[in-house]
């Protein structure tokens, strides 16, 4: 069985793009794609998986997941928006992902938003939550190390552990997309 600090290890629940890791000078899109690669290659699952590609990027911009570019460049802001839908998709579909960040476009095209004092904030919070996750990991290995089985029936205790947290988390963050939603629509009535 997978013991639990390789596991942690092999997630690199840590790996994020800080907001002072990006370059105040606006990119082109293979340079995005480079500063992604350089910092989320070691999370991915297999060699044939990529982190960004310009087809994803496109599909995020025709989706209006982030404010409109400029002169096919990206700005500190894009970069931002972009990480966002990056740790979301995971996750969340395209359309709840939208929902989401829609409220943060909505603010950086009519009012003056600091998105990178809320995105340091996001980054701390994800700080936060590869500790508790850890820990999380570290507690329920302990418990199914104290059942008496095969290694092999352990190992697939710890899949549907993790597996049945990871639906709860999901379905959490699901129904708190449909209360933005709601609030949207409660907004746009008055």
């Amino acid at each position: 069985m997978i013991q639990s600090e390789e596991l942690l290890q092999k997630l690199s629940l840590e790996s994020t793009i800080k907001e002072e890791e990006i370059p105040e000078i606006d990119l082109y899109m293979d340079q995005v794609i480079q500063l992604f690669d350089s910092k989320f290659a070691k999370t991915l699952r297999n060699d044939e998986e990529k982190v960004l590609t310009k087809t994803m990027i496109n599909n995020y911009a025709k989706g209006k997941l982030f404010i409109p570019i400029k002169n096919k460049k990206y700005s500190k802001q894009h970069i931002m928006l972009i990480s966002m839908i990056y740790q979301l998709k995971g996750t969340l579909s395209i359309n709840d992902i939208k929902a989401t960040l829609d409220p943060i476009n909505k603010r950086l095209e009519s009012e003056n938003f600091e998105l990178e004092q809320f995105y340091s904030t996001l980054v701390h919070l994800q700080k936060k939550n590869a500790e508790n996750i850890s820990k999380q990991i570290r507690i329920l290995e302990k418990e199914i190390e104290l059942e008496e089985a095969q290694e092999e029936l352990k190992q697939i205790s710890f899949i549907a552990s993790l597996a049945s947290m990871s639906n709860a988390f999901r379905k959490a963050a699901e129904i708190m997309v449909d209360g933005l939603l709601e609030n949207n629509k409660e907004d746009k009535k008055k």
